[in-house]
């Protein structure tokens, strides 16, 4: 299975990259030939990939251009800026780019040498969401941006080489709600490995129709994340640094799926179930947790809120997590289960054998709910409740 879905995968990058590659006309903008290196340049090539929305149909954003600089200190408007310019922008639904795929912007010839700066350009009235369910409609773009989103990325280019980089737009966290109604693009962009490596499998077809999530997480954070198939229930979570990862499954009235420490090695993918015998979860009441995040005054960075669980003898995991309004600090998690998760530690011989976790803690039905946002002090409250009201009530406030 996993060999040719991971090919699968590959392929459909492949034709993305081959139309991106026609549509941006290369490095310069539209009509300019590919790049080519000399004795003194190498090339740089960009593409795009995203994890799943929460609570959207579609996310567009509209690329104008990656620009790279040598230094740190450079503003937008000093020299040293080396553009890839897409003539014209481009509109891009991140929830198309889920399982590995990748959609490249384009590529530039780069003077060899060590590049400190590099900015995703949107353009700031162009972009929109798509709430479930719902209409199309403006997705407000902060002036901040405008001058391009900075990314915490630095690279060398060697002469008569090619530097490829994945750009992994988190399109959860980047939306987010300012009153009723309201949009804010609050872009999470991160570099993420080239290689197309990671942690493959395949859900069972009677999940599909509820809302199903895979993570990757380390010690409760989570590194990637993807939807299913909506077909073959086959998922892919690729662009992976080596490493150990627990893998989370969700779904709308189901129990959660944990499978521990799964191995990522520098080439491949490690499969964690086949279509023979895919992940399964049993039903569970669900529950929510809502509230309200109190903020400080004019405050512009998001704050988020998860629901996580520990296993006595295992990891700590987010089961769910939701962005608070960045007006109002209300947040809600929902769909959370009551039952206890389902747990099976990494093998390679398959199929993975999984029992209910009947240490996990706080407790079945009980969470440790966690505020948390950049330039925040993070709070926690344990054992919160869900088994027996059903909904919780949780506030925080956050300082600095």
């Amino acid at each position: 299975m996993n060999n040719t879905f991971h090919q699968a995968g590959l392929l459909a990058g492949s034709v993305l990259i081959a139309t991106s590659l026609v549509a941006c006309g290369g490095g310069g903008g539209s009509g300019t030939p590919a790049p080519t290196t000399t004795a003194s340049t190498g090339t740089l090539s960009v593409a795009l990939t995203d994890a799943p929305a929460c609570g959207f149909d579609a996310v567009n954003v509209t690329v104008n251009k990656i620009r790279v600089n040598a230094s740190a200190s450079a503003s937008d408007t000093d020299g040293g800026w080396t553009d890839i310019t897409l003539n014209p922008a481009r509109k891009i639904n991140l929830l198309n780019l889920t399982n590995g795929v990748l959609d490249t912007l384009g590529q530039t010839p780069l003077a060899a040498g060590h590049y400190s700066q590099l900015r995703l350009v949107l353009d700031a009235n162009a972009n929109t969401v798509v709430p479930t369910g719902g209409t199309e409609q403006a997705l407000t773009t902060p002036s901040a941006t405008q001058s391009g989103i900075k990314l915490a990325n630095e690279f060398d280019v060697a002469a008569g080489q090619q530097v490829d980089l994945v750009l992994d737009f988190d399109a959860c966290k980047s939306v987010v709600t300012q009153g009723k109604g309201r949009y804010l693009l609050k872009p999470v962009v991160k570099v993420v490995p080239t290689a197309a490596v990671g942690i493959s499998g395949v859900v069972a077809t009677s999940l599909l129709g509820s809302h199903v999530t895979v993570s990757a997480q380390q010690n409760g954070v989570v590194i990637a994340s993807t939807v299913p198939n909506a077909t073959t229930g086959e998922f892919f979570l690729s662009h992976l640094a080596v490493g150990n990862y627990d893998v989370v499954i969700t779904a709308d009235g189901h129990a959660a799926g944990v499978v521990g420490a799964v191995p990522v090695a520098a080439s491949g993918s490690t499969v964690v179930s086949a279509a023979a015998a895919p992940l399964d979860l049993p039903a569970s009441t669900m529950g929510s947790i809502a509230g309200t995040v109190t903020l400080p005054a004019n405050a512009t960075e998001a704050a988020y809120v998860s629901a996580k669980q520990t296993f006595a003898a295992g990891p700590t995991v987010t089961v769910k997590y939701a962005g608070a309004d960045l007006s109002t600090g209300a947040y809600t998690i929902a769909n959370l289960p009551v039952a206890a998760p389902r747990y099976a530690a990494y093998s390679a011989t398959l199929p993975l054998t999984f029992a209910t976790a009947t240490t996990v803690l706080p407790g079945a039905g009980k969470y440790r709910v966690e505020a948390s946002g950049t330039g925040y002090t993070t709070k926690a409250i344990d054992a919160v409740d869900i088994s027996t009201a059903n909904a919780a009530k949780v506030d925080f406030t956050l300082t600095p």
